[in-house]
């Protein structure tokens, strides 16, 4: 089936889409009210969607976090961090725990990584970070399943 003739799961159950929305809205203003600030906040949710594969939520998120001060050079090396010297501590335990949301199958959350990323953040700052990275993952598996088309941008938006 082309991705012309898929069916729109957002237009489809629009109800259930709008509950997602509200959810992810929601999951911001707990984040904010954290205080994971939005560079914070538009790194973890553009890694999760450069890993999962989702081209439309990661030109989303990179249009929020380029918004938000995240550079050009930060989001070329979002792929490599673990290397790069551009992030910080929060930053990295947030990049890591996005990782493990997106492979969670795998290994789930470990006692290491938990324990890590507990001392880097607040607990509200983890729970905030933990339902953010969840939302991106539902709404990166819509985006994908239904091949939601991304575009080349405008020469003058490049």
């Amino acid at each position: 089936m082309s991705p012309e003739r898929r069916i729109h799961l957002a237009k489809a159950a629009r109800p259930a889409f709008d509950a997602l929305d509200a959810f992810a809205r929601t999951v911001g203003r707990i984040a904010a009210e954290a205080g994971v600030d939005d560079r914070l906040k538009e790194l973890a949710l553009v890694h999760s969607s450069q890993l999962n594969g989702c081209a439309y939520c990661a030109r989303v998120h990179v249009e929020r976090a380029v918004a938000a001060g995240v550079t050009v050079d930060e989001i070329g090396q979002l792929s490599t961090w673990r290397d790069s010297g551009v992030f910080d501590e929060r930053e990295r335990a947030a990049l890591e725990l996005a990782e493990a949301y997106v492979h969670i199958a795998d290994d789930g959350i470990s006692d290491e990584l938990y324990d890590h990323v507990g001392g880097v953040f607040s607990e509200a700052e983890y729970v905030a970070l933990s339902w953010l990275l969840i939302s991106i993952n539902a709404f990166n598996r819509l985006t994908i399943a239904g091949r939601y088309p991304v575009p080349p941008l405008p020469k003058a938006e490049v």
